[in-house]
């Protein structure tokens, strides 16, 4: 018999208080029946039930009518990021629209990509996506304010002094969040801030709460979200663990932000640990805030299709998951880690999977 390991989490936050466990048995369980209560999830959480009545002219029931139905699109957000390259491309804009209504970009929204130099901002790139993007109907999340690692800032930015760091940050969000206010649905206001400390470091331990306020009151009808990787895909990175993500988010609670906040689990995978994956979602739960898979990829190689499949399903019966966006912008000399076309615009296998 094939059987799943799972994961046992219990945690507190009162220090006074210790947990005992008594009587705890582990029972195995096979793949079909994790399979059942995904499915069970998903009938309960991802469909409702519709009551069709067809009435003539005067409101009277027709007996005996027929009603065909066909779904043109799921509910259930699953976007997939794009770049530049579908600006002049019609067979990847055919390939995209027809499939996803959200959106998000690899790159052109980062600061390093607006302002190149200090002072000299360029935003043809993001502006042309954000255009081409509202005029299919597609939402965009906003990727990224700030990213907190020191190797990905434009390379001006490392060596300004506090004051002048302080001066440029507040312009960046200023002018980016301003830019875009009302149109884009979430903003990754600093990305990837349990791995990385670059503006605490240079700013003080506060600079990130800070930077949420400003963004808040920047463009209120935006969700501000967290960002990072490691919480759900891997479970022996100890610095983006499901419980460090949430102290987090308690320390921007205590350091005064008590605005909107979203949590974005990036998603990049090597294998497909789906008890883990379970329990680290089921942790980040607990908060009760909005829950994305923002930035899903699988590595390559000859699982890859497969162990997407089993990640979708798994994050998709998550009845805490808001939604996905697959990380397969796509560009002629290849994607980020994984593809769903070929440079024809023929789905892969992974392609596929997400279609299916």
């Amino acid at each position: 018999m094939s059987t799943l390991t799972s994961f046992f989490h219990l945690q507190s936050n009162n220090t006074k208080v210790d947990i005992w466990a008594d009587s705890i048995s582990l029972q195995p369980f096979t793949h079909q029946e994790w399979k059942s209560h995904q499915q069970q999830n998903i009938e309960k959480f991802r469909k409702s039930k519709v009551k069709f009545q067809a009435v003539d002219k005067h409101g009277q029931p027709i007996p005996n009518a027929t009603v065909s139905i066909k779904q043109r699109r799921p509910n259930f957000p699953v976007g997939c990021a794009i770049n530049q390259n579908i600006l002049q491309n019609s067979a990847y804009q055919n390939w995209f629209t027809s499939r996803f209504k959200y959106t998000v970009f690899e790159n052109e929204l980062k600061w390093y990509s607006n302002e190149r130099s200090r002072g000299s901002e360029d935003y043809s790139a993001s502006d042309a996506l954000v255009k081409f993007a509202q005029s299919r109907g597609v939402a965009v999340r906003g990727h990224n304010v700030f990213w907190a690692n020191p190797a990905d800032q434009p390379n001006w930015v490392p060596g300004l002094s506090s004051n002048d760091l302080w001066a440029a940050s507040n312009k960046r969000i200023n002018s980016v969040m301003g830019r875009y206010r009302g149109q884009l649905f979430h903003w990754d206001v600093m990305n990837e801030n349990l791995h990385f400390n670059f503006f605490e470091t240079k700013l003080g331990w506060n600079a990130s709460t800070i930077f949420y306020g400003k963004a808040n009151a920047i463009d209120g009808k935006t969700t501000p979200f967290l960002n990072e990787y490691n919480t759900i895909e891997e479970s022996g990175d100890g610095t983006s663990s499901p419980s460090k993500y949430l102290q987090k988010i308690s320390e921007m609670r205590k350091n005064g932000y008590n605005g909107p906040l979203g949590i974005g689990a990036q998603g990049h995978f090597t294998n497909a640990n789906l008890p883990y994956l379970r329990s680290a979602i089921d942790q980040l739960a607990s908060a009760k805030l909005p829950i994305w898979v923002t930035e899903l990829d699988v590595k390559s190689g000859p699982n890859q299709a497969s162990y997407l499949e089993k990640i979708l399903w798994e994050i998709h019966s998550h009845s805490a998951v808001q939604g996905i966006i697959i990380w397969s912008a796509w560009s002629p000399n290849g994607c980020y880690v994984m593809c769903l076309t070929d440079n024809n615009f023929r789905n892969l296998a992974t392609g596929n999977i997400v279609d299916k």
